[in-house]
């Protein structure tokens, strides 16, 4: 074995033994991630208990005490702390349906509690209560939940009113000029501040109660695979963070807009529904009304109405009767009684509602427009059905109902007519009450299908991906640390995603058993391809009895000093893996075209003459073509273009004086300037048989002052450079020269005797 062969044995040595402890180590963290629960959902139970009893207790006590605060988010802040979103929003709306009992507003405020459980989850995961800025800004912005939009709310469904824990100071800020809401508002926020602050001290007094290390044990999780520390999520979430459409965005979308077209669909059948109902119970009530109206008029006193006035006994019986009657049934706006004629509707009674004047017994009214649909019916007695109308008098629901006399003739019509709008308010008022209580939930379902996709669907598949991304097949320890990762993931979601898993584990175990099949025969290819090359090259060598290992040692120096020129920086576009591999692996063939040179004259005694030179300055030529030769003849024989530089031109000067073909500079090839400097030392401090070796001082002198003149200035530089090894090198083949010379004495005398 080569010294070189050494040097890289003992490299790889090293390697192998970094690469086994990162191997230990890696598995020593991912058996620390395993010892982690893959389900924690015991102690999140529990401690959404201990949420639930803070928010209502608080909440309690602080009515009981007659305190200006509610003091029902503490345990909110907690479990958003420690558990994340799920426990959270579970307990935040939990908290408004059980404080329903106690007062029955509370179920509209759980959306509040529900962003506060939000925004509580978003500060802690970022770790943003450190220091009192971050603390004050965290706390303003619980108030402005609770506080601010909590106030608006209020205002949109009760209005505002005036205890004792607020009166003075709403008093006081109108005494300066402000109005009744913003002077009811403000206090409301500044009480709710306060609210604020004291829950979160209280909730920072109990965390500084548990040990920090224990507060994982409260998340609630639901592994599918390997348990990931904070860091790896957040990892791949930076990672994905720069995807425009990851897996994770596309769910969230999914749920956010199939819940939101859920919830605008339910309520908006609730709203139709709510309306038809309340269309219905308006119409029972308009036709209830004008039926009992209709029961306080005497029929056959009708004519005498209209004849003599108000002033006929029974009139102003009848008319007190139907004034109580409007005064007492609410949304309804008016009752009158109508004889319909030929000549249009002769009023008999008409209540007086206060905003508008009754009309006077007797006024004979012209037929409108809305009741030209139905006059006839009228005229004739019948029946009819309620009408809706919009005019001056307003959004009115009208039902009519006929009035006999003693023989049974319909005389007139008694009519009362019911106000809509209240529909619209009572609409509105709905909307944002369902509004407030749907949201609430809508947010639960949305965190509960997020927390399950993600840890069922999300985080399985990113791991996968993250590995396969991390897949090298050109590294042995990076394909055997990834099948290790992949196979610790132990994705067990039970579906399809598990399916995935288990056949992406199966095929890329094959894959990596082929590829190590693969690349031991490639590497045996290459050995026996390399041995080819030396054996060639051997054959040529075995000709010239002068160049003992001339091969070995001229390729071992052109690998010193390519590597070497690559530590320095020296063509650092060419000095690729590829190059130097190709160049080292090449070197043997340099001498290639020796073999058209007859023996006489390559084992010639003594300096060769001028014609017998020429001869020998053949071999350049005739080397180039032969690898031109091979290089045609073989698909993948690319690696022999370097061979073909080397042989061809590595007796061309620097300064442009060499042979073939007189290049200079740069025009050379790399490989066959390296190999310039390689052969020229080798020459130098080898016996010849028309020369004794130099020394190796003087030999590397030599290529100091010829550097600029033979050869490129950089490449000797780097010969030079790595002159500890070449000459490590160089001692290995003499020693290794002079065992072969003692065991051919040994063999020698033995055979004399």
């Amino acid at each position: 074995m080569s010294i070189i062969d050494k040097l890289r044995e003992r490299n790889k040595a090293n390697e192998s033994r970094k690469s086994t402890g990162d191997l230990a180590s890696y598995s020593s963290d991912s058996a620390s991630q395993d010892a982690i629960s893959r389900k924690q959902i015991l102690l999140p139970l529990l401690l959404c208990v201990l949420g639930l009893g803070l928010n209502v207790g608080g909440k309690l006590s602080a009515s009981s005490l007659g305190l200006p605060f509610f003091f029902d988010t503490p345990g909110t802040i907690l479990v958003s702390f420690l558990g994340g979103y799920v426990p959270g929003i579970g307990v935040a709306l939990l908290t408004n349906i059980l404080n329903y009992f106690s007062d029955d507003a509370s179920i509209y405020y759980g959306l509040l509690n529900v962003l506060i459980a939000i925004v509580s989850v978003i500060i802690s995961r970022r770790d943003r209560t450190r220091g009192w800025k971050n603390v004050l800004l965290f706390v303003l912005v619980l108030a402005l939940i609770g506080g601010g939009i909590g106030g608006i709310l209020t205002w949109f469904l009760y209005g505002y009113s005036l205890d004792a824990n607020n009166q003075m100071l709403v008093l006081g800020l109108q005494k300066i000029g402000m109005n009744e809401f913003w002077s009811w508002y403000l206090v409301t926020f500044f009480f709710d501040v306060i609210d604020k602050a004291l829950s979160f001290g209280f909730v920072n007094a109990l965390l500084y109660l548990i040990p920090r290390d224990l507060w994982k044990r409260f998340e609630m999780v639901s592994w599918k695979q390997r348990p990931m520390s904070d860091q790896e999520r957040l990892r791949l979430e930076a990672t994905n963070r720069y995807q425009r459409w990851s897996l994770k965005r596309k769910i969230v979308a999914l749920v956010i807009v199939m819940s939101v077209l859920i919830a605008g669909i339910s309520t908006a059948i609730c709203l139709f529904l709510l309306r038809n109902y309340a269309l219905e119970q308006h119409m029972v009530l308009a036709e209830g009304v004008a039926q009992m109206v209709a029961s306080t008029v005497d029929g056959d006193m009708v004519d005498r109405y209209l004849e003599k006035g108000r002033m006929q006994s029974g009139y102003e019986e009848t008319e007190r009767l139907m004034t109580n009657l409007l005064v007492n049934t609410p949304d309804v706006e008016y009752v009158y009684v109508y004889k319909i004629m030929e000549d249009g509707a002769h009023v008999v009674f008409d209540v007086d509602s206060g905003e508008f004047s009754a009309e006077a017994l007797g006024t004979v009214l012209p037929v409108d427009e809305f009741m030209a649909a139905y006059y006839d019916e009228m005229l004739r007695g019948e029946t009819v059905t309620p009408v809706v109308t919009r005019d001056q008098y307003g959004w009115l629901l009208t039902a009519y109902e006929p009035v006999f006399d003693s023989e049974g003739n319909v005389v007139c019509y008694a009519a009362a007519d019911v106000d809509m709008d209240g529909i619209v308010d009572y609409e509105h008022e709905f909307i944002l009450k369902a509004v407030c209580i749907s949201m609430g939930f809508l947010m639960l379902l949305l965190a509960i299908g997020i927390w399950m996709a993600e840890y069922s669907v999300v985080l399985p598949i990113i791991s996968m991906t993250e590995v396969a991304d991390d897949f090298d097949y050109d590294d042995e320890f990076v394909r055997k640390r990834n099948v290790e990762r992949l196979s610790r993931l132990n994705i067990t979601t039970g579906d399809e995603v598990e399916q995935l898993y288990h056949a992406f584990l199966q095929t890329t175990d094959e894959s990596t058993h082929y590829f190590e099949e693969t690349k031991q025969k490639v590497e045996k290819f290459n050995a026996m391809q390399n041995g080819l090359v030396l054996v060639l090259a051997d054959m040529v060598e075995n000709r010239d009895e002068s160049t003992g290992d001339h091969v070995r040692k001229t390729a071992a120096y052109v690998g010193i000093t390519a590597r070497k020129m690559r530590d320095l920086g020296y063509y650092r576009e060419q000095m690729t893996d590829k190059f130097i591999r190709d160049a080292e692996l090449s070197a043997p063939l340099h001498d290639i075209g020796k073999i058209s040179v007859p023996d006489k004259i390559l084992n010639k005694q003594g300096r060769l003459t001028d014609e017998e030179f020429a001869i020998m300055k053949t071999h350049a030529a005739e080397g180039r073509k032969l690898i031109e030769q091979a290089i045609s003849t073989m698909p993948d024989g690319d690696y022999l273009e370097e061979a073909k530089n080397m042989a061809g031109y590595h007796h061309e000067k620097w300064d442009g004086s060499g042979y073939p073909e007189g290049l200079a500079g740069e025009d050379i090839p790399l490989s066959a300037r390296i190999m310039a400097v390689a052969d020229v030392f080798d020459a130098l401090v080898s016996r010849r048989c028309y020369k004794e070796p130099f020394s190796y001082d003087k030999a590397l002198s030599i290529i100091w002052e010829d550097a600029g003149k033979h050869f490129d200035p950089l490449v000797a530089d780097a010969f030079l450079s790595a002159k500890e090894e070449v000459l490590e090198v160089a001692q290995h083949f003499a020693e290794r020269a002079v065992s072969v010379v003692d065991i051919r004495k040994a063999g020698e005398q033995i055979l004399a005797k």
